[in-house]
Parts: structure tokens; C-alpha cells; sequence
């Protein structure tokens, strides 16, 4: 007996009339569900790490702006106690002191040290300032400042080159015979006239 060689039968005479000659298969356009998951899940990292980012940055900000106004407000602090010094002609206490004071539109809580220095009529000053609504109690600026009767007047914004301060014509070398400013106004240095 003989078996009759049977065919197999190819997919367009499977299902007849879904693919006849000329006609095209073409895949379904558009993305499946797995692929508009992920590209969403890949979409959320990166908005998060973006608004991180964010968030940090605004935190930093207001933190350094912070501190500027703190530094600030120690800075007033320190020439309040040399214009009170000036004022009453009497050094400020040496020890600690400490108060409240308002400054752009906050309250700030400071702590003030006096103390004396190697350097007799001339005292240290020294103060922290931080928030008064009691974030933490770290110090947000330390400012270091000086008063005394023994500081000298600060030099004019222009230095008077070849000239002592006395106002004569300098000499190359003073007594102890280093160089003085004014040698050094003939080296080219200074006013910039030749010799």
C-alpha cells in the first residue's frame, strides 16, 4: 500500500483570501504596550532626577542668600561696636555679649566676643550671626573685626610713590636698610618715569 504523499499546505492556501498574488502583508503600525511602558518608565527617571536637581539648586540658593544677609548683618554688627567705641571714647567690654536685630526682613541672632590682642589699645572683635527662628545651631557668618587707638589711617586709594610719609622725598634705604617704596619708583615700578 502506498501512501499518498500528502502537501504541505503553504499559509497563503491556509487561510485563502487574506493573502492572494500582489497582495502585501504588512505589519500593524504604532508601538505596543510594553514599548509605550517603557519608554514612559525611561520618561519618569529622567523628570525626577530633573526635579532634583531642581529642588537642590533652589535649596542652595536660598541657603548662600542667607548666609550673605548674615554676613552682612555681622559686618553691621562689628562697625556698630567701633562707631560706639569712637562715640564714647571708651573700648567696648571685653566678654561676650549677645542680642537680636532686624535685617532684611528677618530677625538674626548674634553673639559677640571682645577680647584683647598681643598688640596693647588694640581689641579683637568677633561675631557669629545665625537666624533667630533657631534653624539648627550652626553659625551662619563669623566676621573678626579690630578697634583700638593704635590703628593707623588707611593709605589714600592712590600710594604716593617716591614719597615717605612724611611727605619728603624717600630715601633708597631706610635706617635699618631695607628697600623703601619709593627706590623703587626709579626701577620703573612706581610712576613709570625713566630715569
Amino acid at each position: 500500500m502506498m501512501r499518498a504523499a500528502t502537501r504541505r499546505r503553504s499559509p497563503s492556501q491556509r487561510a485563502p483570501g487574506r493573502n492572494f498574488p500582489g497582495h502585501r502583508t504588512y505589519r500593524a503600525l504604532g508601538f505596543t504596550l510594553i514599548e509605550v511602558l517603557v519608554a514612559l518608565a525611561i520618561v519618569t527617571i529622567g523628570m525626577a532626577a530633573v526635579l532634583e536637581a531642581l529642588a537642590s539648586s533652589a535649596g542652595t540658593t536660598l541657603y548662600l542668600r542667607s548666609k550673605t544677609f548674615a554676613e552682612w548683618t555681622a559686618l553691621n554688627q562689628v562697625e556698630r561696636t567701633r562707631l560706639r567705641a569712637e562715640l564714647t571714647g571708651q573700648f567696648p567690654q571685653t566678654g561676650t555679649s549677645t542680642g537680636h536685630v532686624r535685617n532684611a526682613g528677618r530677625r538674626w541672632h548674634w553673639r559677640q566676643k571682645v577680647g584683647k590682642t598681643l598688640v596693647p589699645g588694640v581689641e579683637r572683635i568677633v561675631v557669629n550671626v545665625r537666624p533667630a527662628s533657631g534653624h539648627g545651631k550652626d553659625w551662619y557668618a563669623t566676621v573678626t573685626g579690630y578697634v583700638g587707638d593704635k590703628m593707623a589711617i588707611p593709605n589714600p586709594s592712590v600710594p604716593l610713590w617716591g614719597q615717605s610719609s612724611l611727605g619728603a622725598p624717600a630715601s633708597p634705604q631706610s635706617p635699618n636698610g631695607a628697600l623703601s617704596p619709593g627706590s623703587l619708583s626709579g626701577a620703573g615700578l612706581g610712576t613709570g618715569a625713566t630715569p
